[in-house]
């Protein structure tokens, strides 16, 4: 346990290991969320980043007894489910979807509570500034903002020096920061 009477994630990955279904659950309450945001974020697709994180648990489950916590189960976890999404997207790149479906996933999609929306606008402009960003930085930039690593697991997950992935997350947030004034600037303009 840590000063704050919480249990290491070393502990819990030993206990969930063992087949001890708290832990389990612990581990699902904890990541799940932050792996499902960071999928989402990439794909822009809710069923699918669920279905990933679902995939990225179930491997979980297969490989957590051979895995050993060195302080990188963060990053190991969020590859899985990185590594997941890109087979997909390989997969569905070799498969055309139909008008017809694209057109329902997009109508299911509005089907949210309006007061539980953000702005749609906003939104817009983020995803069409963030599809700017060459995928290395996009990827930075997700990891960190939805995904929710630490600088230094950042670092680790990518294999660069800290300094190196300090500097590219500066400018990768300083990229999408033009984008989205130059952006707002055209609005203005028109």
């Amino acid at each position: 346990m840590d000063p704050a009477g919480r249990e290491t994630i070393a502990g819990m990955l030993v206990r969930a290991s063992r087949g001890d279904s708290s832990a389990w659950r612990e581990l699902v309450a904890e990541y799940a969320p932050r792996v499902f945001a960071l999928l989402r974020s990439q794909c822009h697709d809710e069923e699918l980043a669920e279905e990933i994180t679902q995939s990225t648990f179930c491997t979980l489950v297969s490989k957590l007894a051979a895995y050993t916590e060195q302080g990188k189960f963060e990053a190991w976890i969020f590859r899985i489910a990185v590594n997941r999404l890109r087979d997909e997207m390989r997969r569905r790149q070799r498969h055309a979807v139909s008008a017809e479906e694209s057109m329902l996933i997009s109508f299911e999609q509005g089907s949210e509570p309006e007061a539980a929306r953000p702005d749609p606008a906003e939104i817009a402009a983020l995803e069409r500034a963030m599809s700017q960003l060459s995928p290395a930085d996009r990827l930075i930039v997700d990891l960190r903002h939805v995904g929710g690593m630490s600088f230094k697991q950042l670092a680790e997950y990518l294999g660069e020096p800290l300094g190196t992935l300090l500097a590219r997350h500066h400018r990768a947030l300083h990229k999408l920061r033009s984008i989205l004034e130059d952006d707002s600037q055209e609005a203005q303009d028109r």
